[in-house]
């Protein structure tokens, strides 16, 4: 068995972002910028591109991009521990450093780490460490996010992967696993149970299902497994065509083309007492194309 190695960091040019490119032996491959440890990419091996990513994005510096993985923490919209937070946290438009890059025999991944700043205690007074781990080999990309508190205080979280996935057609989407479970829904401000075994799509929604860490996302043959750990909550957003209409950086008609299912810690928020870690997971795997 070979030892994993350990590759020159493949630097590149996305969009005037520096990016990472992440590849295994078997030609799986993800792409992540440094600002914001954001995934913009991700393509099985022998595959296509599974992520959704707008073509007309904002890559300015300060900006938070729309479409792959963006990072949330610690705080999800106005749900989590500081409401004065902008609105997904502080993290997803900063620039993170490559802590590491590996390849073995079947995978590749690299590590991203973010920790406190001025810039970050003046909007947020608490001392932390973040590090974001991608790992792509075959048909499955997984993401590790890291937590440590490394200051003096005890402070509360949220966290999410805020996955943007790509379809091809959204009314022909199917999403499995979610019969039984409660949900908030956003757009009606109101509290029900799941009733669909295979939810459909028509327009906007924006809802945040309890205890979904394994789920199937189907359109016509393609087969997409969402799975997570230590990551309880699903968020399930699409703007729908007169929100997405409003949006400066998204087409009006690519809302038909992209799911959001986040792997997310929102609804019971995580407590970390000083130099307490927590560390959360998605894996995507592509079942059949």
């Amino acid at each position: 068995m070979s030892e994993p190695t350990t590759p020159s960091p493949s630097y590149h040019d996305h969009q005037g972002q520096p990016a990472i490119l992440i590849r295994s032996p078997d030609g799986a491959q993800a792409t992540v910028l440094l600002h914001g440890a954001h995934v913009v990419s991700w393509v099985p091996a022998g595959g296509t591109e599974q992520l959704y990513l707008s073509p007309t994005a904002d890559y300015s510096a300060g900006k938070a991009v729309r479409g792959g993985i963006p990072v949330v923490f610690p705080q999800f919209e106005k749900k989590g521990p500081d409401r004065s937070l902008p609105r997904h946290g502080l993290v997803r438009n900063r620039v993170w450093q490559l802590e590491s890059q590996r390849e073995g025999a079947a995978h590749a991944q690299a590590t991203l780490r973010l920790s406190d700043s001025e810039e970050t205690r003046d909007l947020w007074p608490h001392g932390f460490e973040l590090e974001l781990t991608v790992s792509v080999g075959g048909a499955q990309l997984e993401l590790e996010l890291y937590v440590r508190n490394s200051g003096s205080t005890v402070w509360p979280f949220s966290a999410a992967l805020h996955t943007y996935l790509a379809v091809s057609d959204l009314p022909r989407v199917r999403l499995h696993g979610l019969q039984g479970l409660t949900y908030i829904d956003n757009v009606l401000n109101a509290e029900a149970l799941e009733e669909h075994p295979e939810k459909s799509f028509s327009g906007e929604i924006d809802r945040i299902y309890e205890k979904a860490s394994s789920l199937l996302l189907t359109e016509g043959k393609r087969q997409l497994q969402i799975q997570s750990d230590n990551l309880p909550d699903a968020v399930v957003w699409n703007p729908g065509p007169d929100k997405c209409a409003a949006l400066s950086d998204m087409p009006a008609p690519d809302w038909e083309h992209m799911l959001c299912v986040e792997a997310a810690r929102i609804l019971q928020p995580k407590t970390l007492s000083p130099g307490e870690e927590w560390t959360g997971r998605q894996s995507l795997t592509l079942l059949a194309a």
